[in-house]
């Protein structure tokens, strides 16, 4: 059970403070950013609900919810290209200081997004992609975000 729980528990530690985040974002850059990790943190809740049985596992249902989630990480350096802030941003200013990092762990967020959704198959298969993806949204969250 603990192999369950903790993939989980990352993944939602990293987007824990997303719905309260988009409150009062003026900049539309910012918010575009935000829709971006939104979108992110839906899919891969499909996943760990999965994950913890809530939800029937599904394959093909899984495999669509990586793959979103590789789409959207290959777009975040993109998204982050302008030097753009709000007050209400989680974004750290070190970015685009260390951009070339930042870079590399959304292209690492891709891969391993990218891997799952061609491969999974069961539920030990997408635990084990789900851990992955926590860790590195936390490679990428300890780092650049609030």
């Amino acid at each position: 059970m603990t192999r369950i729980i903790l993939p989980v528990t990352i993944v939602s530690l990293c987007f824990a403070t997303l719905a309260v985040a988009h409150t009062g974002v003026k900049n539309p850059t910012v918010l575009a950013r935000m829709e971006a990790m939104k979108e992110t943190q839906e899919s891969t809740k499909v996943l760990g609900a999965m994950a913890k049985g809530e939800r029937s596992f599904d394959a093909d249902t899984a495999r669509a919810a990586a793959a979103e989630i590789a789409r959207l990480a290959g777009q975040t350096p993109a998204l982050f290209e302008v030097q753009e802030t709000d007050p209400n941003s989680e974004a750290l200013p070190v970015i685009w200081d260390r951009f070339d990092d930042f870079t590399e762990k959304s292209l690492a967020l891709e891969a391993v997004a990218d891997a799952l959704a061609a491969s999974i198959e069961t539920e030990e298969q997408l635990r084990a992609g789900l851990g992955r993806i926590g860790a590195a949204c936390k490679a990428c969250h300890e780092v650049y975000r609030k």
